[in-house]
């Protein structure tokens, strides 16, 4: 009786523990990050930088975590461990985590998902569904892409590159948005029709690699004065072929102006401030339902993309200095017109290739582009 007494008393204090610390330990907030780094100068960093900033300021529990491996089963496995580690929000940015998210959000119906640049499906595509306690946020992509463009032109520049990496709508968007400021600039110039050249080309990956290098290093060599890499870690491929070449860069995502002096400016999203806002609807206003269940556009007319206008650290500092000629003033004018709807860059247009690669003629017609000449690659 007593060996039964005792298992018994053994058991309730194992039971007691566990809940003692399950209930006083844990990371409330997760992020998982891609297939990236927390350091990447890109979406995860970006992503994450919003997240500490508000878990800081409100004192919660955060903690970011990195999957095993680039798969739909890797990211829901990370998932699971934030979620047994105490998480209650979990942020995942990027389209990799739309088919994990779909499994999670009915596997964890008490959590919360903020999925960034994505929505969540079955990995057939067959079927999409965002759950009540899941946010879809997605950006504008083709007005950052816009203003790239417009800036480059405006500039003095007439012989452009464009790097994606994988022809997904994100970065189809960006590329397609790229493409239309730079028509409208050269038009405002009054340039003759083909005066703007442009090289466009799809890596097939975001990775830094000695091939994307070498892509990059070619553009350069036939005339290309300013790449737009448009492709996570593909960028730091294109700034190291810049800075041999004595070229620019143009970035993406963040402002990645502190990464290397070849970059001018950077097409952004407002990662952290979106990731920022969607937590403060959960944890300040309760106003959760105007994203829970939803997907989310952030664009010109809340801030959710643009050029960056402010050096960190500097309150002085002139985000347009790498600039010739292009100036705060011009951005300005042009950013108000994409505020007030007058101008509506294109997001998507008809594709044959399964694969998302338009060709020369797919990107002239949808696009309407006379100005600008494309090559693709």
């Amino acid at each position: 009786m007593r060996k039964i007494l005792s298992a018994a008393l053994l058991i309730i204090f194992a039971l007691t523990l566990f809940a003692g610390c399950g209930g006083t330990k844990g990371y409330e907030i997760a992020l998982i990050t891609d297939k990236g780094n927390i350091d990447d100068k890109s979406f995860n960093q970006g992503s994450w930088e919003g997240v500490v900033e508000f878990a800081k300021a409100n004192k919660i529990s955060h903690k970011y975590y990195k999957p095993e491996d680039a798969t739909d089963t890797a990211y829901l496995a990370a998932i699971d461990l934030a979620v047994t580690g105490g998480a209650k929000v979990v942020v995942t940015p990027g389209f990799l985590f739309e088919v994990a998210v779909y499994q999670a959000q009915y596997k964890y119906p008490d959590v919360k998902f903020i999925l960034l640049d994505g929505a969540p499906h079955t990995a057939d595509y067959e079927t999409f569904k965002t759950e009540s306690n899941v946010a879809s946020i997605m950006y504008a992509e083709e007005e950052s892409g816009y203003l790239a463009g417009y800036a480059a032109v405006k500039d003095g520049m007439t012989k452009l590159g464009f790097m994606g990496g994988m022809a997904v709508p994100a970065v189809q968007a960006f590329g397609y948005g790229y493409l239309q400021g730079a028509e409208d600039a050269a038009k405002e110039l009054g340039l003759a029709d083909g005066s703007v050249k442009v090289i466009y080309h799809y890596t097939g990956d975001f990775a830094e690699t000695d091939t994307n290098k070498a892509t990059a290093k070619t553009m350069y060599q036939e005339g290309t004065e300013v790449i737009f890499a448009c492709g996570g870690s593909v960028g730091k491929s294109v700034m190291s072929a810049a800075k041999e070449a004595g070229r620019k860069v143009i970035g993406v995502d963040v402002d990645q102006r502190y990464d290397s002096e070849t970059v001018i400016t950077s097409a952004t999203k407002g990662l952290g401030a979106s990731v920022q806002q969607v937590l403060e609807a959960i944890y300040k206003t309760n106003k959760w339902d105007q994203f829970g269940g939803k997907t989310t556009y952030f664009d010109a007319k809340n801030n959710g993309v643009g050029l960056p206008t402010t050096v960190i650290g500097d309150a002085k500092g002139n985000a347009f200095d790498r600039f010739s000629k292009f100036t705060k003033a011009d951005y300005d004018a042009v950013y108000k017109k994409l505020v007030d709807g007058s101008i509506d860059p294109i997001r998507s247009i008809e594709v044959a290739d399964p694969n998302g690669y338009a060709t020369a003629d797919e990107l002239t017609n949808g696009l309407n582009l006379k100005k600008v000449s494309v090559t693709t690659r």
